[in-house]
């Protein structure tokens, strides 16, 4: 019967389709990379997300993140996704945690009910945390690493943690990874140098903080601030959707 996933059942029929809408993904970080992962996974046919990210849409992030307008912004990033969720699929079952994932909150979550997690966040020691949970359970997970300070969407691709190359951030999860004994990981990681952001203190956060009231970590208590574009960002979280969806849909396939 036609419904709205006809055309991706003409791919990879209907068992494959079957699989994604009794999936549960988790994605951390609902920012430039997790909200453009969360689009391809809703539209694709993903029946369950949990959708974890502390964070409000500020001003500076309607230059790239999918659910930021300018009637977004003061709003939780979650709440914001879960309804753009809904909108394009009613019966996705959505949980939302208004957290930012860190080893003193990562009890909250049971990593043994997710198919497939997303890493999508912006600090080592999360990333760490959330490699390291998933491994332990056994369950799948994807890493972006840095899609900050890049102009080239073509650049990225996806290997294992330990075939990366000129990646800053990938190389220290490469040293910590390989301390905790953890042997793998798929990544979407660019070989392009990261360009230096401007030092314009006129259009800085560390002079004009825009931070909606209540946000929990602002740009001035960052380390760093890096630039982005609108095109980067959203190629990292589609590449991220492909590889769960196409994962996913080859596990259906190879358990028949």
């Amino acid at each position: 019967m036609l419904n709205q996933f006809s055309r991706t059942q003409l791919l990879i029929d209907s068992e494959g389709i079957d699989a994604l809408q009794h999936a549960r993904v988790a994605v951390f970080g609902i920012g430039g990379v997790g909200g453009y992962a969360v689009e391809g996974l809703i539209r694709s046919g993903i029946g369950a997300l949990d959708l974890i990210d502390d964070d409000r849409v500020c001003l500076t992030n309607l230059n790239r993140q999918l659910h930021a307008t300018r009637k977004t912004v003061g709003k939780y990033k979650v709440d914001v996704a879960e309804e753009r969720v809904h909108e394009i699929n009613p019966d996705c079952i959505v949980r939302t945690y208004k957290t930012f994932y860190t080893p003193d909150t990562a009890a909250q979550f049971d990593f043994s009910e997710y198919d497939y997690i997303v890493d999508a966040i912006d600090t080592v020691t999360g990333k760490l945390e959330l490699v390291t949970r998933a491994s332990a359970a056994g369950t799948p997970i994807i890493s972006s690493m840095g899609a900050g300070n890049k102009l080239d969407p073509t650049a990225f691709e996806v290997a294992d943690i330990y075939e990366t190359a000129v990646c800053p951030l990938a190389r220290v999860m490469r040293r910590e990874l390989k301390k905790r004994g953890i042997k793998s990981l798929k990544v979407v990681y660019s070989r392009e140098k990261p360009q230096k952001p401007l030092e314009d203190l006129s259009i800085s956060c560390r002079q004009h903080c825009i931070c909606p009231p209540g946000t929990a970590r602002k740009c001035t208590e960052r380390r760093d601030i890096p630039g982005f574009t609108a095109f980067v960002p959203s190629v990292v979280g589609l590449i991220i959707a492909g590889e769960i969806v196409n994962d996913l849909v080859r596990k259906c396939k190879k358990d028949r």
